[in-house]
Parts: structure tokens; sequence; C-alpha cells
């Protein structure tokens, strides 16, 4: 059996200032490096002597690999960094507010191949970052696998983990919050099950 443990990234800066979060690396509140913490110690608790045995993936961008630190030092894991767990990359938007965003947008995006800028990606092109990286643990030799990352590729990791196709974001979503924690499986028959999707008790 596999065991797939999703977070995603804790309160970061972004989410306080206004600012688009994307590609631009933003770091962690203190108040989101003491969620980080609890998730940590929550997962230790709740692994225990099993902790040993998980691999820690994380996306490279700075909130994610500093709640990935913070996690992998309770469970004494060394985060692996991987670009195509990166958030989606809205281009242009990059760097600019919220409002910005909302006044310059080049696009409403109404399905999965729609940009909002025309230099950044859709989320067809966020599928298909992430589904290379995801082929590659489900038929790996690692039965424990912990993934940080963020909502937007988070929401596209539950529904690929699903085993629906890319079309499905057309018509429905899993969308998470920041610190929750997902725990899923892939049973040897192939039966993949979800557990828990974005449980904030992690960081209570």
């Amino acid at each position: 059996m596999k065991t797939i443990i999703t977070i995603q990234h804790t309160q970061s800066v972004h989410h306080t200032n206004g600012m688009v979060g994307s590609w631009t690396d933003w770091e962690l509140t203190e108040t989101g490096i003491e969620q980080a913490k609890r998730i940590g110690e929550k997962l230790q608790a709740e692994l225990g002597d099993r902790a040993k045995d998980f691999v820690l993936y994380s996306s490279d961008l700075l909130r994610a690999k500093q709640t990935a630190e913070c996690v992998g030092k309770a469970l004494h894991l060394t985060p692996k960094l991987q670009q195509e767990l990166r958030e989606r990359n809205l281009g242009k938007c990059c760097g600019k507010s919220v409002q910005w965003l909302r006044e310059n947008k080049e696009c409403d995006e109404k399905n999965i191949d729609d940009r909002m800028f025309s230099d950044g990606e859709s989320r067809r092109d966020e599928w298909n970052r992430l589904k290379t990286f995801f082929d590659e643990i489900m038929v790996s030799d690692e039965q424990n696998i912990i993934i940080v990352s963020h909502g937007d590729l988070l929401s596209v990791f539950n529904i690929m983990f699903l085993g629906l196709d890319v079309e499905a974001l057309n018509k429905c979503e899993l969308h998470g919050a920041a610190g929750g924690v997902s725990v899923m499986f892939e049973f040897d028959d192939g039966k993949r099950f979800i557990r828990k999707i974005s449980d904030m008790s992690y960081i209570v």
C-alpha cells in the first residue's frame, strides 16, 4: 500500500499583504512558521517510528520550502525540492498585487486552456508539468511519501490522484486551505482512497 500525505504550505507573507503568490518567492509569516512546526509535531506523534520510512518532497518556492523544513525537522527528514511542485505560474502578474491582477487580467479563465495572462500557465499547462512527477512517484518503490506544495497545484494533484483526466478540472475541484493536510492511499489492487482532505486540525 502506498501512503501519500500532502501539505499545503502555511501562512505566507502574501496571505497578509494583498500580493499575488504564484512564482513570487514569499516567506512564511511568524504565524506560518508556528503552524508548520505544529504540523510536523502532530505528524510525528501520529506516525511515530513510521516517520523514518517517509520521503519528503517539496516545491522549491520559499514558502513551501520553509514549511517542508519545519515538518522535516520534526520527522528527521530532509526535503527533496521539485520545481514540478511549484504553484501555477501567472506570468507578468508575479510580483504584483491582487488588485493589479483584477484590473489587468487579459482573460477570464472559463476552461483549462485559458490563461489569465498570456505569458503564464493554463490549468492544462500546470497539469502537464505535474504529471511526470506524479507518474514517477506512483510507480516508484517509495511507499510512504509527504508532499508540500501550494493550493492550486494540490487541487490539480487531488483530481489526478482520483484517476480523473485533465478535462475534469472544467467541472470540479478539490481545493484546500493554507496549512491543510490530506492523507490518501493507493492499495495493492490499484484502488485509491482519500481519508482526509485539507484537514486544518494540524495547525491548531
